[in-house]
C-alpha cells in the first residue's frame, strides 16, 4: 500500500512539474495571446547592439541559454571588448517587462529603461533609468544608499531586499501603465511610483538624471544591459505593450 501511495505521489509530482515547465527563452501560448515578445532568443544577440555603436562585443556570450557578460577577472568599469548593450527597438507608451538575472560574487550591473541613444548622451547611464543588478556584498557595512540590488540608481531605494543567493536566478517584473511605475523582484513589490507626482519629480531633479529625457517627462526609449566589468547573466527577457 505504501509503495502504491509513493508511486502515485511521484507520478502526480511529475505531471505537475511537466504541466508547468516552460523552456527557457520561449513564449507560452498564453504569453503569445497576450502580446509578449522575446528580447533574447537564447541563441545569439540578435536585436541588440553596443550602446552608441554597432554589433556586440565578444565578452557578451551565450552560456547555457543565458546572455552572459564574461569577465573572468573582475575589472570594474568596462570589460575588454564588452560595452553596455541596448535593444535595436525603441519602446513607447505603456509596457510590461520581465527578465531573470543572476550574479557572481561582487558583480555590479543593471537593467536600463527609457534609454535615449543620442550623441549628446555619451554613456547609457546619462540617459537611462537604471534598476540595479548586483551582489549587495559590495556595500556590506556601508551606509544606506541607492546603489543596491533593486534600487533605481541615485533615484529610489527598493522597499524591501529579498534577493536569491549569489549564483541563483532572480526574477524582475517591471510595469509602466498610465504613469504608474511598479517593480517586483522575486515576487516582492520593491518600487511603486507615480511618474506625475511631486515626489518622483523631486527624486529625478536631485539625481544624476535631472538633465536626462526622463527628467523632462519623456518615458520613451530602449532597454539596456550594463557592462560594469563583472560577470552577469540574463535570460527570459521579454516585453509586451499594454
Amino acid at each position: 500500500m505504501l509503495r502504491t501511495i509513493f508511486g502515485f505521489i511521484c507520478l502526480t509530482s511529475f505531471a505537475f512539474t511537466g504541466a508547468h515547465a516552460q523552456a527557457l527563452n520561449t513564449l507560452s501560448s498564453q504569453e503569445k495571446k497576450e502580446g509578449w515578445k522575446l528580447l533574447f532568443n537564447g541563441k545569439n544577440t540578435a536585436g541588440w547592439h553596443t550602446y552608441g555603436g554597432k554589433g556586440v562585443g565578444s565578452s557578451w556570450q551565450i552560456d547555457q541559454g543565458a546572455l552572459k557578460l564574461n569577465v573572468p577577472n573582475r575589472v570594474g568599469n568596462k570589460a575588454p571588448d564588452g560595452g553596455d548593450l541596448t535593444t535595436d527597438e525603441v519602446f513607447k507608451g505603456n509596457f510590461e517587462f520581465k527578465a531573470d538575472w543572476k550574479v557572481e560574487r561582487f558583480t555590479n550591473s543593471g537593467i536600463f529603461f527609457f534609454v535615449q541613444e543620442a550623441p549628446q548622451y555619451k554613456n547609457i547611464f546619462d540617459t537611462g533609468l537604471e534598476l540595479q543588478v548586483l551582489d549587495d556584498a559590495i556595500y556590506e557595512g556601508a551606509d544606506e544608499n541607492k546603489h543596491r540590488a533593486g534600487d533605481f540608481f541615485s533615484v529610489a531605494n527598493a522597499r524591501v531586499r529579498e534577493l536569491k543567493p549569489v549564483g541563483e536566478w532572480n526574477q524582475v517584473h517591471f510595469v509602466l501603465k498610465n504613469n504608474k511605475l511598479t517593480v517586483t523582484l522575486n515576487g516582492f513589490s520593491i518600487q511603486e511610483h507615480d511618474l506625475t507626482s511631486a515626489d518622483w519629480k523631486q527624486r529625478l531633479a536631485s539625481s544624476k538624471l535631472k538633465s536626462a529625457p526622463i527628467g523632462k517627462g519623456n518615458f520613451t526609449g530602449r532597454i539596456g544591459l550594463q557592462d560594469w566589468g563583472s560577470s552577469v547573466w540574463f535570460r527570459n527577457v521579454k516585453i509586451r505593450p499594454l
